[in-house]
């Protein structure tokens, strides 16, 4: 799968731009302000159907207009036109797939698999423990429909829990027996989240380990470690999280939320056994994090089928030369992918094969190809 062009119309700083890509590595070239990252977020719209830098469709909406509009052609197995009209005078959002109105945004997940590397990935590795679950539940909900559809039931769980929670806080003895049902619902969806987790991070191992030797050789040992419901529950997860849950009721009740469960949830990176988080430079947590995204790449190309879409956002001038060059190379066996750059000044460590393709963005959109 690959995408052969797109088209942005009113989103930040883009009136009206087209693209043409070229099915291998596709670099955009413009300087700082020119509207390079919002062309990277168009992309992950028409795959995921949302931003990868807001939540809130309006603040995508240029300035001075009321509503945008996002198009793109797919070419692989099938030939997909995608198109996405936001009103915000309606606070409406319209995916349409082959002409077509998808009613749940959810069942474009994993459909246009995409793997998105940029600065802000350094809250993996360094930020709280709910960017770490974000990361781990994006992957596995591309690859798996399954897991995707226990997340979402489980999210409205957790919401209909911490109603019932603050009711009880309210008037305790009218509504105590309600919870023992919410219970059994939570622990039924959380013990199957935990599950396809632990089941990821056994094999999701693998892949990290082979994109460190391609970025570092055998220089550093990456592994991670999935911590999950306080480190308490190793076996017989059902009858362990009731007993967490009972331990911690009148807690719950008192403070009115979810206070057991995989919402809470962390995962550990560490290099040759020390953990990164609290002793890993500069250096190894951008290398992690690149790791990181490679690895999802090919976890993905190898559960669906279908390589992803890759997309860089202004990595190369975080990392050293050694480390770039080495980036650039193992790109050059990912297939499609869409890197933007400040400029084209020493780039001498870029791999530039034949049908990779050169994109100069200027102010207001204005495309040239090299």
């Amino acid at each position: 799968m690959f995408l052969s062009s797109i088209s942005l119309r009113n989103i930040r700083k883009h009136t009206d731009t087209k693209i043409e890509f070229a099915n291998k590595l596709n670099y955009i070239v413009g300087g700082n302000g020119v509207g390079k990252t919002t062309i990277l977020e168009s992309v992950y719209y028409l795959c995921t159907t949302k931003s990868c830098i807001t939540a809130s469709d309006s603040d995508v909406v240029k300035i001075g207009e009321n509503s945008f509009v996002i198009q793109g052609d797919f070419k692989g197995l099938t030939n997909d036109n995608v198109q996405i009209n936001y009103s915000h005078n309606e606070n409406k959002k319209v995916y349409m797939l082959s002409n077509k109105q998808v009613a749940r945004f959810s069942d474009i997940i994993g459909k246009f698999p995409v793997v998105l590397l940029s600065p802000a990935d350094h809250s993996i590795t360094q930020g709280y423990p709910a960017e770490r679950r974000r990361f781990v539940d994006s992957v596995i909900s591309q690859a798996s429909r399954t897991y995707l559809n226990f997340l979402i039931e489980y999210n409205r769980t957790l919401k209909q829990r911490t109603y019932l929670l603050n009711r009880i806080r309210e008037n305790y003895s009218n509504n105590i027996s309600e919870l023992d049902s919410w219970n059994k619902k939570l622990v039924g969806t959380a013990v199957e989240i935990i599950k396809h987790r632990k089941e990821f991070v056994a094999e999701f191992e693998s892949y990290i380990s082979n994109s460190y030797q391609k970025i570092l050789s055998n220089r550093e040992e990456p592994k991670v470690h999935y911590y999950f419901l306080d480190g308490k529950c190793l076996d017989n997860l059902e009858n362990c999280f009731e007993q967490l849950l009972a331990q911690k009721e009148e807690d719950e009740i008192r403070r009115g939320t979810n206070l057991v469960g995989p919402h809470r949830d962390d995962f550990i990176f560490e290099i040759n056994g020390i953990s990164l988080k609290s002793y890993g430079s500069q250096g190894q947590h951008k290398t992690y994090q690149t790791v990181l995204r490679f690895a999802e790449f090919f976890y993905l190309k190898a559960k669906t089928g279908n390589a992803p879409l890759f997309l860089l956002d202004d990595v190369f001038g975080e990392l050293d030369a050694e480390r770039s060059a080495a980036i650039s190379n193992y790109l050059s066996i990912v297939g499609q992918a869409i890197i933007t750059l400040t400029d084209f000044g020493n780039i001498s460590f870029l791999k530039m094969g034949k049908e990779d393709r050169v994109i100069k963005i200027a102010a207001e959109g204005n495309i040239t190809y090299a």
